[in-house]
């Protein structure tokens, strides 16, 4: 097989949906399988996207008061166990050490499966009084879930890299405001870095983080109707306060239990931008997080190679000295249809290709990767065409995306019509909904599908406020077993 055979997507976006995102995965050099199952190996590509997604939160992290620290990546199964909801929430999913060297542990070790119960005792040490407070952690690490379903690079994998914050407060309005800054930044990186329009809402009650009293969430739909949690904050409450004892003195020398939070963002976020974007000649990147922004690729004969690479050192010195991310692309041993397509591949945002035409007349042709728009610009004016048309491509990704949001949120008012739309369409179904679990099982028994989001309003100062304000079903009655309709349910299937 030829490399130019071997650089290209073989599978169907539309069709092959699973086999064409772990070619893409694979063959834009974002992962591999590991020898374990369950795991990957995230190369530089992938990891480079990684980076340029903590970038951004690290920033706005730090912006809003949070502190980054580290804590061990074991947790002591008598500190797991004091928030029983923890234990019960995640045993089925957790890796025990059981054995260090030729010695028989003690007590196990769990590889944290989130990390509540080793943060928040260090918490309830450095909070003594009201002085103290505001607490905000952040940390970068990796955590190991050991689910049994299939592994999908980046979306479903036992070890995954998130970050998660921990705070504690003196008031549940102070916890709220935390729990909803954090979905706002959450919502703020997939739309303004990833170019993916979000939904924000809460968590039923039956699927909150263990513990928690309030679950937010960000779902993103995907182009094949699936929907993915793109990130969610929770509002604790007192609960972990009291299992660790995370009290201040007020200032009235009275003791108080704290109110705490956390909240995280995983890698899935990139298996969303992959499969948001991407298509059938590989990965698409949006400028905001490509590792390589521009690729200028020079194009010459026998005659004017030194004239064309000349040229095209100059504009690549130029694009740089303003902060582009740019590559010049100029190996001997490749033509250039082969660059063309590893660009393409690689999801390069904007290409631009210089040859004698465009020396004698001091222009550059780009080339937009979303859609191959070509668009010819003056020399003396490379830098702002480029910030122009990388704009123009982050429109093109936004809008694609937003449109697909926008034509698959739909209404049902009966069981019947939950699972036609999803069987026919996909996309999201919003139906009136008692609060009970058992009208979800039915619809997923049916179709797996179930209730990723009740919505929520951001705004309000209190979560019981947050709930009112936006949890109003149009119809009186659950559309699944015809019961007073309490909530407002968004059905979908998921990644």
């Amino acid at each position: 097989m030829s490399n130019e055979q071997e650089l290209g997507i073989t599978e169907s976006k539309e069709y092959a949906t699973g086999d064409w995102y772990a070619e893409v995965v694979q063959k834009a050099g974002l992962a591999d399988y590991a020898p374990m199952g369950g795991f990957i190996v995230t190369r530089p590509r992938g990891y480079a996207l990684w980076e340029g997604i903590r970038e951004h939160l690290d920033a706005w992290f730090k912006e809003t008061g949070v502190d980054n620290a580290y804590f061990p990546l074991f947790i002591p199964e008598s500190y797991l166990e004091k928030e029983k909801d923890i234990v019960e929430g995640f045993d089925p999913e957790v890796a025990w050490v059981t054995q260090g060297g030729y010695d028989e542990l003690e007590e196990r070790l769990a590889v944290r499966p989130t990390s509540e119960s080793i943060i928040t005792p260090f918490m309830s040490q450095w909070v003594r009084s009201y002085r103290d407070l505001p607490l905000r952690l952040n940390q970068w690490c990796s955590v190991v879930r050991w689910e049994a379903t299939e592994t999908k690079p980046f979306f479903r994998t036992k070890e995954f890299l998130w970050q998660e914050g921990h705070t504690a407060h003196a008031t549940t309005e102070d916890a709220w405001a935390e729990t909803a800054t954090r979905l706002e930044q959450y919502a703020r990186l997939y739309e303004e870095v990833l170019a993916i329009p979000v939904l924000k809402g809460r968590k039923p009650e039956h699927d909150k983080f263990p513990g928690a009293d309030t679950t937010t969430t960000v779902e993103a739909l995907m182009p094949d109707g699936k929907s993915v949690q793109g990130g969610t904050s929770h509002y604790l409450g007192t609960s972990f306060a009291e299992a660790y004892d995370v009290t201040y003195t007020d200032e009235d020398e009275d003791d108080k239990i704290a109110h705490t939070t956390s909240w995280g963002l995983s890698w899935r976020a990139l298996g969303a931008l992959i499969m948001t974007h991407s298509d059938d000649q590989g990965l698409v990147l949006p400028p905001t997080i490509a590792p390589t922004q521009v690729a200028i690729v020079p194009i010459w004969g026998e005659d004017d190679r030194e004239e064309v690479l000349q040229y095209s050192s100059g504009i690549a010195a130029e694009l740089e000295d303003a902060g582009f991310d740019v590559e010049l692309d100029d190996r001997e041993e490749r033509n250039p249809g082969f660059k063309f397509n590893e660009h393409e591949l690689n999801g390069v945002p904007l290409r631009i290709e210089i040859g004698s035409n465009e020396v004698a007349d001091e222009t550059v042709t780009l080339v937009h990767r979303p859609d191959g728009e070509q668009v010819e610009a003056d020399r003396a004016d490379v830098v702002g065409a480029v910030d122009e048309q990388l704009d123009e491509v982050f429109d093109e990704l936004y809008a694609a995306a937003e449109e697909n949001l926008e034509e698959n949120v739909r209404e049902a008012d009966s069981v019947e019509n939950i699972l036609g739309t999803i069987g026919q369409h996909g996309g999201y179904v919003r139906a009136p909904w008692c609060g009970d679990e058992a009208c979800e099982t039915v619809v997923k028994d049916e179709i797996a599908a179930e209730i990723v989001m009740v919505p929520l309003d951001t705004d309000a100062d209190s979560p019981d406020a947050a709930r009112e304000g936006a949890d109003k079903p149009d119809s009186d009655e659950c559309a699944v077993c015809g019961d007073d309709a309490e909530h407002v349910a968004y059905f979908a299937k998921t990644y």
